[in-house]
């Protein structure tokens, strides 16, 4: 292996201790630590593992986190019920409801009824309109984590070519916005891919700094990068493994061994985007009890 490994696990730490650090000097000055929920429909075995790592996240940051479990069958109404009612919780700081939701709830009107200064997963319309003007807002936490791994990581973005495979409103779309932004750790040049782009090799071997959000376990081969490249690779899946003590490998949409032999750097799956996506969470929610972006 070549590439050098981008740690987002240890950089997570680094951001937390600086968290708790700001919670426990709220703390002092007396008052409330700040208060994270989360509504979790159904018992989605992925979503059950991203809640419960939230919640430990939150008290090793000295942070209050609440869990609202709701069964599969819960109607979209009786969700909208309990989000107005954190909406309207003086105690709740900001809260998520933990995606995907059941083919049943359109999670578009979902994410519009919460309040945008609670909306400190960065979806509303609302946070999603003041990001692209460059405004205060909560910035969708993986994308936020990105830009922060990078920086953090020593890896000059401006001037560069990034390219991303993923268009979803919540990896690529919004990191596309946030690279091209005329700030100092941005100032990039970014060419947005998805399933129907017809030349997709061609243009991520011009990629300087390329990021995968595709959703396909290791879709991306060496073939497809140009040497000393960047890789951020988004993607995670559990690839069933008789070999494996557990039954199954985890991975990314990158072909780790082999983009790696060929790149400069890369993000490990687990312990590269992931831990940043929580660390993000947690600074919006912080953001959020010092009331920072929306004044009361």
């Amino acid at each position: 292996m070549k590439a050098k490994l981008i740690d987002g696990k240890s950089i997570a730490e680094l951001i937390k201790k600086e968290i708790a650090t700001e919670v426990a000097s709220m703390i002092d000055q007396g008052l409330e630590a700040p208060h994270l929920a989360a509504i979790l429909v159904g018992n989605d075995p992925a979503s059950e593992t991203y809640v419960a790592a939230k919640e430990r996240a939150c008290r090793r940051v000295g942070m209050t986190a609440t869990t609202y479990r709701m069964p599969v069958r819960t109607s979209e109404k009786e969700l909208l019920s309990t989000i107005e009612f954190l909406n309207n919780d003086p105690d709740i700081d900001g809260f998520i409801v933990q995606l995907p939701l059941p083919a049943h709830i359109d999670t578009n009107n979902v994410i519009e009824h919460i309040a945008p200064e609670k909306d400190v997963d960065g979806f509303h319309p609302r946070n999603i309109g003041r990001m692209l003007l460059g405004l205060p807002a909560y910035l969708p936490a993986t994308p936020a984590g990105i830009m922060e791994l990078l920086e953090r990581s020593d890896i000059e973005v401006q001037g560069t070519h990034c390219v991303i495979i993923g268009r979803s409103n919540i990896v690529g779309t919004p990191l596309s916005i946030l690279l091209s932004r005329k700030t100092e750790n941005a100032n990039a040049t970014v060419t947005l891919c998805h399933s129907h782009t017809t030349n997709l090799a061609e243009l991520t071997r011009q990629a300087d700094i390329l990021i995968v959000a595709i959703g396909q376990p290791e879709f991306l081969k060496a073939d497809m990068i140009k040497p000393n490249a960047v890789i951020i690779d988004v993607g995670i899946h559990r690839i069933p493994d008789a070999k494996s003590e557990k039954g199954y490998r985890i991975t990314g949409d990158a072909a780790f061994k082999e983009v790696a032999a060929k790149a400069s750097a890369i993000t490990p799956v687990p312990g590269g985007v992931g831990p940043m996506t929580i660390a993000s969470l947690l600074k919006n929610t912080l953001l959020a009890a010092q009331h920072k972006v929306y004044k009361p």
